[in-house]
């Protein structure tokens, strides 16, 4: 047998150039920006950011698409079904203009009623349209979103941090104070607004504003109980910062990933508060439109047209599905600790 000469050069010591020792091949990357790259690696974040988005500019620009106004009233084009441009000749799709009577008869309402106008997602028992009407509920409810996202942040971010920061007796009364927030029932309040106010989106936001940040404000405590003992603190108070500055420049930005996790969280639990008063009568008043109501009407005609909630129902369970997906995506990403 041959054996196979092995060049002696691949026995020599690797040549080390002190210049490269100390190179660090991967980028450096900040907290934001590792949390983003995980961020990105969650595909259903990412498709409900995407989705939430598109709605946020339906709401936005949905009521001035097809020329009705959200209160425009027409009896005579009452309860017709949708009916959308070149999709009405797909015959699997349901934008056909067509219902079905009582006796499992198929027929074109918009044709029995000698009407031409377009009505994307159909009219309701007044003959309004419900595209616009759909859209404009949608704004109430990223309205609720926003106004509680700023309630958490702000009011639960601040009454926890000085609860937690102080201590002694203004962290017992404070805390004595949220319980018996918390003690009271959300519904309750609503009613007491009421009576003060006329029932509408003021009432609800009142509502909110009252108790709404109480869970913020007792999770950011828990926190700064732990953080305020941490030696950075120490240091800080040390080199003479004031209790403020400490609050601003240490606490709250360490926080951040807690508190919008659970700001993230908070929201649908707002919206869904606001459509369900809504639902029973306690929210917006007619004529004005919100996703509650608009099931509201069309759970009482479900079974003569389904449309009229089918479609209210799939945006709201939309929002509320991505910002549950949105606060997963962020949760993983800035306590991955939490994921269990």
């Amino acid at each position: 047998m041959t054996q196979e000469k092995i060049d002696k050069k691949k026995f020599l010591p690797a040549e080390i150039s002190t210049g490269q020792s100390e190179k660090i091949s991967k980028p450096s990357l900040n907290y934001w920006q590792d949390a983003w790259l995980r961020v990105r690696k969650n595909k259903g974040a990412l498709v409900s950011l995407i989705v939430l988005i598109v709605l946020t500019i339906m709401a936005l620009v949905g009521p001035h698409l097809n020329g009705h106004d959200y209160k425009e009233q027409n009896i005579k084009h009452n309860n017709l079904p949708p009916r959308i441009p070149v999709l009405e000749n797909v015959s699997w799709l349901p934008f056909d203009g067509e219902l079905e009577n009582k006796s499992g008869e198929v027929y074109d309402a918009y044709e029995r009623k000698n009407v031409d106008e377009y009505y994307w997602f159909g009219t309701d028992s007044l003959g309004r349209d419900i595209f616009t009407r759909v859209w404009k509920g949608t704004q109430v409810s990223l309205y609720i979103a926003l106004l509680a996202a700023l309630i958490d942040m702000v009011i639960g971010v601040l009454y926890g941090a000085i609860s937690g920061f102080v201590g002694g007796r203004t962290d017992n009364i404070m805390q004595r104070i949220t319980e018996i927030l918390v003690g009271i029932p959300n519904l309750v309040i609503v009613i007491l607004m009421i009576l003060v106010l006329d029932p509408g989106i003021w009432s609800i936001t009142l509502a909110l504003t009252i108790t709404g940040w109480v869970g913020m404000a007792r999770v950011v405590r828990a926190q700064v109980l732990k953080l305020k003992q941490q030696e950075y603190i120490l240091a800080a108070r040390t080199l003479g910062l004031s209790n403020t500055g400490i609050i601003g420049k240490h606490l709250i930005p360490n926080l951040a990933g807690v508190i919008i996790i659970n700001t993230m969280f908070t929201i649908p639990n707002a919206i869904f508060f606001e459509a369900f008063l809504s639902f029973i009568g306690l929210g917006l008043q007619a004529p004005h439109a919100s996703l509650g109501t608009l099931i509201d009407d069309g759970f009482k005609v479900l079974q003569l047209y389904p449309y009229q909630m089918i479609i209210p129902g799939i945006i709201i369970s939309l929002i509320m599905i991505c910002f549950n997906m949105i606060a997963d995506g962020l949760r993983d990403a800035l306590d991955p600790k939490m994921r269990d």
